[in-house]
């Protein structure tokens, strides 16, 4: 079991910057890679960046150039950096720890946490 917590997320003006934040516990030894999605309202879950154990990195087009992903792995933690925001990267981030264990994969989720960016 891993659990994940976000932090960071709230209200920008178009052009801002946030930095979010995701702490992970429990068998976090396991974790192969994290990442974050975003969901808008009416629209589907969508990946947004991921990051593996070994620093390998994959961003959606949408965000490539603006978004950086991080990880610390002496503290479990995956960070998004977020510059030139955008009104259309509104939406609720969550971030996602992928496991294998038994060349089984194992996914899990936090809460979510609401970026607003106004224009």
């Amino acid at each position: 079991q891993v659990q994940l917590v976000e932090s960071g997320g709230g209200l920008v003006q178009a052009g801002g910057s946030l930095r979010l934040s995701c702490a992970a516990s429990g068998s976090s030894f396991e974790i192969n890679a994290m990442g974050w999605y975003r969901q808008a309202p009416g629209k589907q879950r969508e990946l947004v960046a991921t990051i593996t154990t070994s620093g390998s990195t994959n961003y959606a087009d949408s965000v490539k150039g603006r978004f950086t992903i991080s990880r610390d792995n002496a503290k479990n933690t995956v960070y998004l950096q977020m510059n030139s925001l955008k009104p259309e990267d509104t939406a609720v981030y969550y971030c996602n720890a992928k496991l294998i264990i038994a060349l089984r994969e194992y996914y899990y989720w936090g809460q979510g946490t609401q970026v607003t960016v106004s224009s």
